[in-house]
């Protein structure tokens, strides 16, 4: 057995691994990382960049059949399911070399394609190599959860990971879960023209503002999408292209493909972590502010460490743990700056607070400003006004945002870089935008919150009437 010394040994070649080994690596570290599956982990191989790309070849089929509100002749598109699977590889291919094997070992890293397993403390075994280090980061991802279904084990599911492998076009897809999976697929394989129902046992997009998650679903309901809410799956059964889900009220729900999107678990079973002496929680590592688990030596990033599951959030708790484990500079998480979006059509993407969450935290000193994508003269040029930007602010500062509308999840990043740097909603409202973007929304929206201050006090009024009286 080899036996080999490092300074940092990263497990895990996801978008946070990744970005861990490439960081300290070319700051001089020394680094082995560890990868047992696909290069680029879950992000590329199984959910943001196939997804987004399937959704991309499902956008193109719902413009081809709406062209007559632009003045073009409407058409059927020809779908061929295999050839959008073949687009979604394409991409996958093209980001690749990026996060190859070989670009890395050419930054300096060790790069072993085995699985670990801690055998003490501060060592892993992983297949013929033992690995000693003085840090070590567990970014292993989470995996799709397979809930306890009556009938599940005899009836053929997909999930996130083996819903890319299908070649034809589902005629009728059951998803169970309305979750940010859920709901793209659901409406993605609708405008690729599949029958749809999704099964939800509490609210679909549950974890978004209540209000404007509501303006995506109805988007999505009304493109013939069935949504049933508050209906947990009971009993799965049947065979392959008959598949029928009945729920706890005896509805009985059938179609020819299942797919499961009820949520990830984190990836720790074959880690060994008590013999690293590593507590776990219910969803992941146990982690403190500094992202380290029980074992001081040992830090946890992105999915595992039980949190926020989106990549950029991984990505971002790397960048904390190269400035703790390599430069020794303090470093804490934080997630009221965090954003996420949902690529539905229209998106929903949100930061921070909810209304309902900073109405807990700070009683009645939160207000609200909203502003409507059908009061933006790009979003009636292109007749996208179905939308609304929704901010959340305590003492003029804003505490949470979230958008519903075309482009949500990039005119996100504005209200996570003004809550992040503690900017006020005067410093939003002095932006000048071009005209005419979807970036003056967020402008608007400023300006709503200021409006009631201005044109409907008494006090302004009568000050402006002074100086009036006065100018010359």
């Amino acid at each position: 057995m080899e036996r080999i010394s490092t300074d940092l040994l990263v497990i895990g070649a996801g978008s946070g691994g990744l970005s861990v080994a490439a960081g300290a690596s070319q700051m001089g570290a020394n680094v082995v990382l560890l990868e047992r599956g696909e290069m680029g982990g879950d992000c590329l191989n199984y959910g943001c960049v196939p997804s987004k790309a399937l959704i991309r070849s499902a956008k193109t089929a719902h413009a081809m059949r709406h062209a007559a509100r632009y003045g073009i002749g409407s058409v059927e598109p020809s779908v061929d399911y295999a050839a959008a699977k073949d687009h979604v590889q394409e991409v996958i291919a093209s980001i690749a070399p990026h996060d190859s094997q070989g670009r890395f070992e050419g930054l300096g890293v060790r790069v072993i394609r085995e699985t670990g397993r801690f055998v003490s403390e501060t060592e892993v075994e992983a297949g013929a190599h033992l690995i000693r280090a003085r840090r070590i980061v567990l970014a292993t991802g989470s995996s799709p959860m397979v809930p306890p279904i009556p009938g599940l084990d005899a009836v053929p599911y997909l999930t996130n990971e083996t819903l890319w492998d299908l070649r034809e076009l589902p005629e009728h897809l059951l998803i169970i879960g309305g979750g940010p999976i859920g709901m793209e697929m659901a409406q993605t394989h609708r405008r690729l023209g599949s029958r749809v129902t999704v099964i939800e046992g509490a609210k679909a997009l549950g974890k978004d503002d209540p209000e404007l998650a509501e303006v995506a679903l109805d988007a999505i309901r009304g493109e013939g999408v069935e949504i049933v809410e508050g209906a947990q799956a009971a009993e799965v059964r049947g065979t392959a292209g008959a598949i029928e889900v009945e729920t706890g009220d005896g509805r009985v729900f059938a179609g020819s493909h299942l797919l499961l999107a009820v949520g990830r678990r984190a990836n720790v079973d074959d880690l060994n972590l008590t013999r690293a002496g590593i507590e776990t929680t219910k969803t992941g590592v146990k982690v403190d502010a500094r992202l380290k688990t029980t074992n001081r030596r040992v830090y946890a990033i992105g999915d595992v460490a039980g949190g926020l599951q989106f990549t950029h959030v991984a990505s971002y708790h790397a960048g904390l743990v190269v400035r703790s484990a390599v430069l020794g500079l303090p470093a804490k998480a934080s997630t009221d700056h965090l954003p996420w979006a949902t690529y539905t059509d229209p998106e929903l993407a949100n930061v921070g607070l909810t209304e309902a969450q900073a109405k807990e935290r700070f009683g009645d000193k939160v207000e609200v400003a909203r502003f409507d994508y059908d009061g933006n003269d790009r979003a009636q040029a292109d007749r996208l006004t179905t939308g609304r930007v929704k901010v959340v602010v305590h003492r003029g500062r804003p505490v949470g945002a979230a958008i519903v509308g075309h482009q949500a999840g990039e005119h996100i990043g504005l209200w996570a870089f003004a809550i992040s740097s503690k900017a006020k909603m005067q410093n939003v409202a002095g932006m000048v935008a071009p005209y005419p973007t979807y970036s003056e929304l967020n402008k608007r929206a400023a300006g709503a919150y200021f409006s009631p201050r201005l044109f409907d006090s008494g006090a302004v009024k009568r000050v402006v009437r002074t100086v009036q009286r006065w100018l010359p």
